[in-house]
């Protein structure tokens, strides 16, 4: 998602980073348990915990959970015990950044999963870059991450080696989403309306170029403030533009709100969002008229791959109080390719993790490649996932349904 899809525990939970525990002196190599002879590695979780994005960051903190609690069950790296450390960073980049200089001020830390907003993520890339502390976000899609700032203008630089994704970008979901829209929904007029933020601001760009591409027209544009929820004025702007269509960028706690009062003020059009938008909580905030809402979400739905049966019924007979929700699978991906980078790293090092572990872990993560619920998971040389598959969805009968899974061909 963003600033974020298909799968959404103890402590504080934050950015999803290798923490070790144990007695003795600590390292950036773990921590030796004298009781069992082995090693406590950490994997700790940066999301919002609390607030508006809750439901999304408790599905990832909770998948991530499984995933290390499943590598202890099949013990699946010798002499290591994988925990979680979950930080709360409210979605907001000053309390991401905060999450992870606490982080890597433990050196016992060797790996990061989070965080759900691109703009949290901006806030974090150099701290754990400065420390070599990898970073593997299930949720980011802002492609500036990844593809520097220069991306859409044919130069594309990678900032930062240890930041890697598992879901999809912008430059894909946009345009995906515009040509569903355009060929498949056949609406031509659309209103674009975003929250200013770095995932919605630069998902409704790209959503808008290939639309504009595509043959179809801008009705009007309008940004919101995300603080409030009275959206009436722009709702009458969308009513009186005579937009068959509205395409909103950002989250499902402001997108639910402007969904029913746009049709409350006589526009009686669908409103398309993002990842950011896919959330059930987005349709108890729409209400009944949300019904013909779309969604773009990364990769294919959870429910119907093969490879995600074994995850959803383990997530579900874990008891976990909340969904895994759009990110779920992602997340547990997320975890899992740091518990294969420290699989790699202490196969190659006689069974044991080396002095300079954070940096070794970092540079098994680029050559990561296994079968995970979401597909096959593996990164370009951008640290982005190769996996380009998307999803939209409509409300359909109070809930979220696929209609549509593909590929953005442009």
């Amino acid at each position: 998602m963003r600033q974020r899809s298909l799968i959404a525990l103890t402590a504080t939970l934050a950015a999803g980073a290798l923490t070790l525990t144990a007695c003795g002196s600590r390292d950036d190599k773990g921590d030796s348990d004298s009781g069992s002879g082995g090693t406590t590695v950490t994997i700790g979780i940066d999301a919002p915990l609390t607030g508006d994005l809750s439901a999304l960051g408790l599905g990832i903190k909770n998948s991530v959970d499984l995933a290390t609690k499943q590598a202890n069950e099949k013990k699946y790296v010798d002499g290591v015990t994988f925990k979680i450390e979950a930080l709360d960073d409210q979605a907001q980049p000053s309390s991401g950044q905060q999450n992870a200089t606490k982080l890597v001020a433990d050196k016992a830390v060797l790996g990061v999963v989070g965080p759900l907003n691109s703009s949290v993520a901006e806030s974090m890339q150099k701290v754990f870059d400065d420390a070599k502390l990898v970073e593997v976000s299930p949720a980011n899609t802002n492609p500036a991450l990844t593809q520097g700032t220069d991306w859409n203008g044919g130069t594309k630089t990678r900032p930062y080696k240890s930041y890697f994704r598992t879901a999809t970008t912008d430059a894909i979901q946009g345009p995906f989403a515009a040509q569903y829209v355009f060929n498949d929904s056949k609406k031509k007029k659309v209103f674009v309306i975003d929250d200013k933020k770095t995932y919605g601001a630069g998902l409704a760009a790209t959503f808008t170029e290939e639309f504009k591409k595509l043959g179809g027209t801008v009705a009007g544009t309008q940004h919101i403030d995300p603080e409030t929820k009275d959206f009436s004025a722009i709702a009458t702007q969308v009513k009186s533009s005579g937009a068959d269509v509205v395409y909103y960028g950002g989250e499902y706690p402001q997108a639910g709100p402007l969904s029913k009062q746009i049709k409350a003020a006589g526009a009686k059009i669908p409103v398309v969002g993002g990842d950011g938008i896919y959330s059930a909580d987005f349709i108890k905030l729409a209400g009944a008229t949300a019904t013909g809402d779309l969604a773009t979400s990364v990769g294919a739905p959870v429910e119907e791959l093969p490879s995600a049966k074994e995850f959803v019924a383990n997530y579900k007979a874990a008891g976990y109080k909340e969904a895994y929700e759009a990110y779920g699978g992602y997340s547990y991906d997320s975890a899992w390719a740091i518990i294969e980078a420290v699989k790699k790293v202490v196969d190659d090092n006689d069974g044991k993790l080396p002095d300079d572990a954070r940096a070794k872990v970092t540079e098994a993560m680029q050559n990561v490649s296994f079968d995970g619920v979401t597909g096959k998971v593996s990164f370009d040389e951008y640290g982005d996932a190769t996996n380009k598959q998307l999803t939209v969805y409509a409300v359909e009968n109070g809930a979220w349904a696929p209609v549509k899974s593909g590929t953005y061909t442009g």
